[in-house]
């Protein structure tokens, strides 16, 4: 059964329009859109030493900045209030860290977080992040495709996707504690959307750690889907046969489908998903199909109806 969520918790039309409005509501609303997922501004988080700049994507979009990316955050398990993760998360314990692979796996396991590291070395990835909010972002991941990890444990033929599970710590996470999610967070793929190149499993921000407002210890990122498919504080990755279960499709299916792909023609029952504001800029860009990625991943998706499957 589906999860009731109080109108409380849902972000109003206007809270996502503007990026002035966004920041002066979101201390006021939960949007009805992710948790484990997008990033944006304000609040002193120190970035790494010797912090990069100049960075850009392969369209030559500049990175947002370390202080972007780590103070302003959707984060539901910690607190509604975005600009209220970094504060709460910041004696959040992400190491040691320990990740179990389990399911229709030959080899399956439970690796430490330095362990992965050392067997598969990550490297950068500047990824767009486009919120299901109409809001995105330019960011430097470090990390390592996830399908170099699904290659060592060696899915069985059986398998077909791949489900997602956030810890759950309701001692450190207050937001766990709120009775209106089905926690712990969980996500999945199928199977061929988690061997893409472009599917990764960040370790790491900016050439520093993943501070744990950005989802460390480690984190999913799917650059061509809506944020919130991108898990944050996995510890557990699961090959199963049937389509798992997700946390926003379970509490509003008819909002939240299970592939998420950005797509600027389908709308979110509530707003339009044609424009976008890049966190940082002041005027609206258009939204691109597949978050730009659309060459690398449409073959993914030609024999379905996008409008369908969204």
């Amino acid at each position: 059964m589906s999860a009731k969520i109080p109108s409380s918790e849902i972000t109003p039309k206007h809270a996502y329009l503007t990026r002035r409005d966004f920041m002066k509501a979101a201390g006021l609303a939960a949007g009805g859109a992710i948790l484990a997922a997008c990033a944006t501004p304000p609040a002193p988080t120190p970035a790494p030493s010797n912090p990069q700049s100049g960075k850009t994507d392969e369209r030559g979009d500049p990175a947002n900045t370390y202080e972007d990316i780590t103070n302003y955050n959707n984060y539901y398990e910690f607190t509604t209030d975005k600009e209220g993760v970094a504060r709460l998360s910041q004696n959040f314990p992400t190491d040691p860290w320990q990740v179990e692979v389990t399911g229709m796996v030959r080899n399956p396991g439970t690796f430490g977080l330095e362990d992965l590291i050392k067997a598969h070395p990550p490297q950068e990835r500047i990824y767009r992040l486009r919120c299901v909010e109409a809001w995105s972002m330019v960011i430097p991941w470090q990390g390592f495709p996830l399908a170099s990890l699904l290659r060592a444990v060696e899915p069985t033929s059986a398998a077909k996707y791949v489900r997602f599970q956030s810890i759950y710590q309701p001692q450190n996470m207050p937001g766990q504690k709120e009775p209106w999610y089905p926690w712990p967070y969980q996500e999945g793929l199928r199977l061929d959307e988690a061997m893409h190149d472009l599917t990764l499993l960040a370790t790491g921000l900016y050439g520093g750690e993943l501070p744990a407002q950005s989802g460390g210890g480690i984190r999913l990122v799917v650059p061509w889907k809506y944020g919130f498919k991108s898990i944050k504080a996995i510890v557990k990755i699961e090959l199963t046969d049937q389509q798992p279960q997700t946390l926003w499709n379970e509490i509003a299916p008819h909002e939240y489908g299970f592939y998420a792909n950005v797509n600027p023609a389908v709308d979110h029952p509530r707003w339009s998903q044609a424009t976008e504001r890049r966190i940082g800029e002041f005027s609206r860009r258009d939204t691109l199909l597949f978050n730009g990625y659309a060459e690398e991943v449409s073959h993914l998706y030609a024999d379905m109806d996008l409008t369908q499957n969204y």
